[in-house]
């Protein structure tokens, strides 16, 4: 029988770092992808097959598609679309190409990965998408517009294509988990400080009251918030 495969992105921490190790240890031949070449080697002297996909960049997409095809004799069982980032502020500060860079790699990315390995599936006679959204991309919260909307995007670009690939062997499946202890904001505050000019900003009290607290002071889990 031929081993399982899945391809499954944002593996440097949190749900894409567990889901990698979890299949490992489940028999399927996982292909754990990150954005940065350290966390690449962490994974690879964990045991993990691992190698570069940034979201944000077309060639790197095509390439870890390639890498992926070439160690399974051109066979795909499953992907995992998780990897994404956050640029937390109020929408008013948000310039747009803060925006356009979540989008990027929050959804285009996705669905560029997406539209990659379809055919490879249709081919094969299976597969299966599974697209990890949020809680956040069924309601919205202060602070995190950019996220908020970027999971909106993903949720009804998900359904659609779920809906268009009943007729074939391929299920699409959408995840949206809770509050989940991952790194997201810690890797949230290099984008805030690249884009959010907060002290000239009408809300500059509020950013010091609430959301730099929470940046850079956290009081540990949030409420509700799962191990």
């Amino acid at each position: 029988m031929t081993q399982k495969s899945i391809l499954i992105t944002g593996c440097s921490s949190g749900i894409g770092y567990d889901a990698a190790h979890a299949l490992k240890a489940r028999g399927w031949h996982v292909f754990a992808t990150c954005r940065q070449m350290h966390d690449v080697q962490r994974l690879r002297d964990e045991g993990l097959h691992s190698f570069i996909l940034d979201y944000a960049e077309e060639a790197s997409i095509e390439e870890a598609v390639h890498q992926v095809l070439s160690k399974t004799g051109g066979t795909l069982g499953a992907v995992f679309n998780n990897g994404a980032f956050a640029c937390p502020g109020a929408v008013e500060d948000l310039p747009t190409e803060a925006l356009r860079s979540v989008f990027e790699a929050n959804v285009f990315g996705y669905h560029s990965l997406t539209r990659k390995v379809i055919p490879v599936m249709r081919k094969q006679g299976y597969g299966r998408i599974v697209n990890c959204s949020s809680v956040l991309g069924l309601v919205a919260m202060p602070w995190r517009g950019s996220y908020v909307a970027s999971k909106f995007a993903l949720e009804g670009l998900t359904h659609t294509l779920r809906i268009e690939m009943r007729d074939t062997p391929v299920d699409v499946i959408l995840i949206e988990p809770g509050p989940i202890t991952t790194k997201i904001r810690e890797n949230s505050i290099p984008h805030f400080e690249k884009w959010i000019d907060w002290e000239a900003s009408a809300r500059k009290d509020q950013y010091e009251r609430k959301l730099l607290r929470r940046l850079y002071h956290s009081g540990g889990k949030d409420a509700f918030e799962l191990p």
